[in-house]
């Protein structure tokens, strides 16, 4: 509910938003390989119109790191950066992901973003965050090193390179990282990169006018027009089309597992529901409008978002004021850009790729999970040898391709029953030895057309073991899903063991498989009498079915039942209670 408390929150946030994206805005278009402008240009319209149609009281959207780079490692192959060519493919590419996130939410797809693993954003982000520090070696140092060059290739010619860097360019270049890193420490609610800017362009100023601009070859920015953002279009040719429809799809993917992922983490700290295909709907709806208004791709950014919450707003009016003080802030400070170095962007730039790095959720990677340790490898690598586009999708599915493995592989467990009387349970961890006549297992996982396989070939391996073992019970507490293919193994397996003398059994058989096999006439065929419930007495009714002259030589006494077995293999007839004997003695 806006009220008077609300729009003084929202004010002080909006401001505090606008002079954060101030440097941000100007750092990522330049890492985007874009004249500077269109980082703001892309946190104003954009922004406006994911902060009405989205769900987050406190995502604020804009500009972001891992898009610009990725925008630049496809597009800089594509067309000369900063060429108009260029400019019109970045903002084809906005349209086109705002259309494909507008059809997803519209379809109420927003559970697909889940697929995209949490190793893969990292490992993903960290290969950005390399791909950002050698992209702006030229910049720090002072070094004449070619566009376009991949992470081995620019790092190689950084190294045969190093006489060749610019002293005064390196020095401008450490004064701001130096500036950057101390205040972030020491004064943390300060904009570290407004102070990081303003120490380099001081000091680079001061270089300037001691030694000359000649000697010191400190190059600038440029200015910023002082405009609002100019009216533009997509291109959405045929060739255009082909050439951009690819990254698109990849940057889509990006946006929205951003824009989700930081909208959900603050709302855990604010208790508020989002709603993900709402979210969708506002992203795409704000990558469209950006498109004709100069912004190229945006989504939802985690330091804006955070700073936006702890800045204390309370609706998504803080993210329209500070699109709207931005507007003003642009064209006061505009002209003031041709006095920003070129080394000041580098560093604050290495300051960005530094903090994408998750170096503790890498570890944790590392320690737990060797699964998700390759996935985190092999998109690291991709990301920094093959291509960012090329990294998503090799995370994405071999993700997906380790989770199948791991699904088809259910685990499968030797279980007796629990010798605890009057117990209904069935464990992995009595001690007992296996009847030989019953074998009993526990399957945890699904019976899908992935696993039978894996079922199968366990299932046959009793046969093998232990011939004698003809009849199989199966306790089914653990299988949430079956398909098809699972319902004509455990028919075909019921069936096999009836031929043989035995029979299958089920315990504890969950409501969703019984409803499966039960409409498909499974159950009918595997036999509804051979399926238990819960706290049902299975050994009761497999017992007396058994081979007694296996019972009879038989010393493991694994089932209750078997202590009540003599020696010939007939039932032990249980004595008959003793009854109080009356005596009767003559009274006194």
């Amino acid at each position: 509910m806006v009220n008077r408390d609300t729009l003084r929150a929202d004010g002080m946030a909006a401001l505090v938003g606008a002079v954060i994206v101030l440097p941000q805005g100007v750092a990522f278009a330049t890492l985007a390989g874009l004249p500077p402008q269109y980082g703001l240009y892309a946190a104003m319209v954009p922004a406006v119109i994911a902060a009405l149609f989205g769900s987050s009281w406190h995502l604020v959207s804009g500009p972001t790191n891992v898009i610009s780079i990725f925008l630049f490692a496809s597009l800089s192959v594509l067309a000369e950066p900063s060429s108009s060519e260029y400019i019109k493919l970045a903002l084809t590419i906005a349209f086109l992901v705002g259309v494909m996130q507008l059809a997803m939410g519209v379809a109420r797809m927003g559970a697909l973003v889940n697929f995209i693993s949490h190793t893969v954003v990292i490992s993903f982000t960290a290969g950005a965050a390399c791909l950002i520090f050698s992209a702006q070696l030229k910049n720090f140092f002072g070094m004449d090193i070619q566009r376009g060059l991949s992470f081995l290739d620019t790092l190689a010619t950084f190294g045969t390179h190093l006489l060749d860097l610019n002293l005064y360019v390196t020095a401008v270049g450490a004064a701001t990282l130096l500036t950057g890193i101390v205040t972030r420490r020491r004064y943390p609610k300060f904009p570290y990169m407004i102070s990081a800017m303003l120490a380099g362009s001081i000091f680079a100023f001061l270089l300037n006018l001691i030694f000359g601009a000649e000697r010191t070859g400190i190059s600038m920015v440029g200015d910023l027009p002082g405009s609002l953002p100019q009216l533009s279009h997509p291109d959405l040719s045929s060739d255009t089309l082909k050439k951009t429809l690819p990254v698109a799809f990849a940057v889509m993917i990006l946006a929205l597992t951003e824009a989700v992922s930081i909208a959900r983490a603050i709302a855990a700290k604010t208790g508020q529901r989002i709603d993900g295909n709402q979210e969708f709907i506002g992203q795409g709806l704000s990558n469209i409008a950006g498109s004709f208004f100069s912004g190229y791709a945006s989504s939802g950014s985690f330091n804006r978002s955070g700073a936006n919450f702890e800045a204390g707003a309370r609706t998504p009016l803080a993210a329209v004021g500070s699109a709207l003080i931005l507007v003003f802030l642009l064209l006061v400070v505009g002209p003031l850009s041709n006095h920003l170095p070129l080394a000041v962007m580098g560093a604050i730039l290495f300051m960005v790729a530094f903090g994408l790095i998750d170096i503790r959720q890498i570890r944790a990677i590392l320690r737990t999970s060797r699964r998700e340790t390759v996935v985190m490898l092999v998109t690291f690598l991709s990301a920094l040898l093959v291509h960012l586009e090329f990294a998503i999708y090799a995370g994405v599915l071999l993700s997906l391709i380790l989770y199948l493995m791991q699904t088809s592989h259910p685990r499968i467990l030797d279980v007796k029953p629990d010798p605890q009387p009057g117990s209904y349970h069935f464990t992995a961890d009595t001690g007992l030895p296996d009847c030989p006549q019953v074998k009993m297992l526990r399957i945890n996982g699904e019976a899908f057309f992935g696993a039978v396989d894996h079922i199968q070939t366990h299932i046959e391996q009793v046969d093998e073991l232990m011939p004698t073992q003809k009849h199989l019970l199966i306790v089914a507490s653990g299988i949430n899903f079956v398909d098809i293919a699972g319902a004509e193994l455990l028919t075909h397996e019921a069936q096999r063991r009836r031929r043989l003398g035995g029979n299958l059994y089920f315990y504890r058989m969950k409501d969703s498989a019984r409803h499966f096999l039960d409409r498909g006439g499974y159950l009918d065929l595997i036999g509804r009498e051979n399926v238990f419930d819960v706290r049902d007495m299975p050994m009761d009714v497999i017992y007396p079915k058994l081979d007694s002259t296996i019972c009879q030589t038989c010393q493991l006494r694994i089932f209750n039942q078997c202590k009540n077995t003599l020696p010939n293999g007939e039932r032990r007839n249980e004595p008959p209670p003793q009854q109080e004997v009356l005596t009767l003695t003559p009274s006194n």
